[in-house]
């Protein structure tokens, strides 16, 4: 019962992320570094310093639980995941919420989840360590099927199509960024391994295991937000967009700060449910370090549902929406083979 509900919890996170990218289409008058500053600054500083604040034990501070150790490494690992963070976003605008989001999101689960085993030293030829291999081959096999759906999309449609399903469609720039998005924004996970210290400080100071991870959250969050902050100002000088934080008021500017803010909490929402849902697993060893992978795949469900309903994939033949659909069954299998492997 308990593996239930953590999966259900990690679900309901994960579709909350894959709808974060829907209200940043109701931002007006904001070019894309500005609107994605603004929703960084709710994803990644707000929202996971207010989830921080939850696991602080009584008498205690952050700073106190920081300093159990971790801290550093995981504001590192934070930095460059924040590398993925931005090319992620930049996956969605070349390649759109399902395809982008697809190809980033199966490389992340891959890399995320064998990273931290193989840090850790465990044998992936054997036991445990060989079911988490071979459920990871499953998702990527998974995700190289949507991705091949979504050449056949590309080839199918038109480029008047394309534009309109996709603004600023690129394929082969898509998935180069999709790509490199997906190997740094694994560091995330690592982030999270590194914080280990100070979730197992919180959880000795009498914090509940449903919250006692959220602190490491912040630290990566906020690593990450120095890596996009830099990027954006950079944009935004460079193309003298800064004064468009500004120039919008009244309405629009109300309009744009609670779509942000929107999006930011449906973005964290995966990682706050990821934690909490791993408390329900540490009866399950496997699917606890399988955990990240699970997030990634119905992420990537999700993402391409949402995809459907904002037409990015109208107007392609039923071979092609075949392939999309087995590729998510393939995607999902691969949590079902870990689940019966640790009956």
């Amino acid at each position: 019962m308990n593996t239930l509900i953590g999966l259900l919890i990690i679900a309901i996170g994960s579709f909350g992320q894959s709808s974060s990218y829907v209200p940043i289409n109701k931002v007006k008058n904001w070019s894309w570094e500005s609107f994605w500053l603004v929703q960084g600054i709710f994803a990644w500083l707000v929202f996971p310093l207010l989830g921080a604040l939850l696991a602080i034990p009584a008498g205690s501070s952050l700073l106190e639980l920081w300093g159990a150790g971790g801290a550093l490494p995981a504001m590192i690992y934070g930095v460059l995941w924040g590398v993925g963070g931005l090319t992620f976003g930049l996956s969605m605008r070349y390649l759109g919420v399902a395809l982008g989001q697809s190809i980033a999101l199966g490389t992340c689960a891959g890399f995320g989840t064998l990273f931290p085993a193989l840090f850790a030293g465990k044998d992936l030829l054997h036991g445990e360590g060989l079911m988490l291999l071979i459920g990871v081959c499953i998702t990527l096999a998974g995700i190289a099927i949507i991705g091949y759906a979504g050449s056949l999309r590309s080839k199918n449609m038109t480029e008047e199509e394309k534009r309109a399903a996709v603004k600023d469609f690129a394929l082969t720039k898509g998935l180069l960024v999709a790509l490199l998005a997906g190997v740094m924004s694994a560091c995330f996970a690592l982030g999270l391994d590194a914080g280990t210290p100070i979730k197992e400080a919180a959880l000795a100071g009498g914090v509940e295991a449903l919250y006692a991870g959220l602190p490491v959250i912040f630290l990566v969050t906020l690593g990450g937000f120095c890596t996009n902050a830099i990027y954006c100002i950079w944009q935004n000088i460079k193309n003298k967009t800064g004064k468009e934080y500004f120039s919008v008021k009244g309405a629009v500017l109300t309009n744009n700060l609670l779509f942000c803010a929107l999006a930011g909490v449906l973005w964290y929402s995966q990682f706050f449910g990821l934690e909490m849902g791993k408390s329900f697993l540490t009866d399950s060893p496997i699917l606890l370090a399988f955990s990240w992978s699970i997030l990634m795949s119905l992420n990537v469900t999700f993402s391409n549902v949402w995809g459907i309903l904002l037409k990015e994939w109208k107007g392609v033949s039923n071979t092609t929406i075949a392939v999309l659909i087995l590729g998510l069954v393939v995607l999902i299998s691969s949590i079902i083979v870990v689940a019966m492997a640790q009956v």
